[in-house]
């Protein structure tokens, strides 16, 4: 529903009020309008060329195009979404291998991040009542997590391993981005102490809430293992061992997310050959689930029979299309060898979203509760004002007014890879022709190809392929 639909409905119903009912019950109108509007909120959907350059692999295109849109007079990406912007920019300058323009994206996101997280906080209480999709989009956590993986290749390959490893830091260190996800939802007030739930029933009188789920994502195995290669190019081996033996921990704290067992390719790199060099590969393939606007509907305790059920608008998470069943890297003349999956990213969005989910289920559960009160206040006492008809007529009114400005906030980055594969071969130092073959069954349907690789001692030689469709 657009801006000037809304405003239809809106003055409409309060010009109804200013003809038919007291000046109490329009003044409670006029609130629940006002809740209204605040929920309309556009999103924009000028994605397709974007997707259309990202779906022929052309990321150097993809990349343009959001340049030249943001240049237009209704850009893709209005200023609400700035992070957005820079997240999705940032991820398709990296696949491009415009690493430095990547990284400033990703520097500008992750300050957006954290200044909207503080701001978050500051708002306190009065946030739950304010629709989503009319403030500044804050980031999911899963993408201020998988941004500093990606800054992390960004500097490796312009060749600051240092600065790749501060990247890693940031999520695996004590006190870090992971460390900190599991409390991130704790809410206390600073002021009474006392939690969400408390603080909600005092406010607004609902003694029953949905309850908030923690996060079973603690460690990555996607960043453990970056940062051990890194490590290891570093010269820091006591690092490396430590980083290689926390993806083992990953995969047995994590088991919603890590299903099968820890990828051969780990302990092939902690243990290479001294008079032998490391190939290591990885690979990025498919797209990140999506948000869609799902409908939950819900029995209310209200008097008017309009208003006893409601239609919550949530977002909920829908895994796109994914047709590649194996990888295979083809080294000339040294072998053949599959790939296999370390992180199911996709799996990591869905578990660190669930746990902001319950926050939102409560933020729209609390507006929606406040809307339905004053409608059905206004129905009832225009019922007694007036007639069952008059009111009937106030009780359909408002529920179309409500029901046609809420809108799921389904915004986040759409260019994250579902999943990460590694795998590599030991190899005499030289020069090599490297092919990443992506299968649909039997049938290749992209070949990644790597003229001329330079295979090192001593280093770290990795190889980078994406495949998003």
């Amino acid at each position: 529903m657009n801006d000037i639909t809304c405003n239809i409905i809106y003055f409409t119903l309060i010009l109804y009020q200013f003809m038919n009912v007291i000046k109490s019950v329009k003044i409670i109108i006029i609130t629940l309008s006002a809740f209204s509007a605040l929920s309309c909120a556009t999103t924009s959907k000028a994605y397709k060329e974007i997707d259309n350059a990202v779906d022929q692999s052309n990321f150097s295109a993809a990349a343009g195009v959001i340049k030249k849109g943001q240049e237009r007079k209704n850009p893709v990406y209005s200023e609400k979404n700035a992070i957005l912007l820079y997240l999705d920019k940032g991820l398709l300058e990296h696949y491009a291998g415009n690493y430095e323009e990547s990284s400033k994206d990703f520097q500008r996101a992750e300050k957006l991040i954290e200044e909207a997280y503080t701001k978050s906080i500051s708002e306190g209480f009065l946030s739950y009542i304010v629709n989503d999709n009319t403030k500044a989009y804050p980031g999911e956590d899963f993408e201020d997590i998988y941004l500093n993986v990606f800054n992390a290749l960004n500097y490796f390959k312009r060749g600051d391993t240092e600065s790749a490893l501060v990247e890693i830091r940031k999520l695996s260190a004590s006190s870090g981005k992971l460390d900190m996800l599991a409390r991130k939802y704790e809410y206390i007030d600073p002021k009474t102490g006392e939690n969400l739930s408390q603080k909600t029933k005092k406010e607004t009188g609902i003694s029953e809430m949905p309850k908030t789920k923690a996060v079973n994502f603690s460690n990555s195995a996607l960043a453990r293992y970056l940062g051990a290669l890194f490590y290891q190019a570093a010269g820091n081996t006591d690092a490396a061992r430590i980083e290689f033996d926390q993806i083992n921990r990953a995969y047995a704290a994590n088991s919603d997310i890590y299903r099968g067992l820890v990828p051969r390719a780990v302990e092939e790199a902690r243990n290479v050959p001294s008079q032998l060099a490391r190939l290591n590969i990885i690979s990025f393939s498919g797209l990140s689930p999506v948000k869609e606007e799902a409908l939950i509907t819900q029995h209310l305790p209200f008097q008017h029979p309009v208003l006893q059920i409601a239609v919550f608008k949530l977002p909920a998470l829908e895994r796109r299309s994914y047709n590649i069943t194996k990888i295979e890297v083809e080294v000339e003349g040294a072998g053949k060898f599959n790939l296999e999956l370390l992180e199911d990213m996709g799996a990591v969005i869905q578990e660190t979203f669930n746990a902001r989910y319950s926050n939102i289920f409560l933020k729209t559960y609390i507006r929606t509760i406040i809307k339905y009160t004053v409608a059905d206040i206004a129905a009832i006492e225009t019922s007694r004002q007036k007639d069952a008809l008059a009111g009937l007529i106030i009780a359909l009114a408002a529920r179309a007014a409500m029901d046609g400005s809420e809108k799921a906030d389904i915004r986040m980055s759409r260019y994250l890879p579902d999943k990460a594969y590694i795998g590599g071969i030991n190899l005499d130092p030289g020069t090599y022709q490297v092919y990443i073959n992506y299968y649909h069954g039997n049938r290749l349907v992209f070949r990644d190809e790597h003229k001329n690789v330079a295979v090192k001692k001593g280093g770290l030689n990795l190889i980078e392929s994406v495949k998003l469709r």
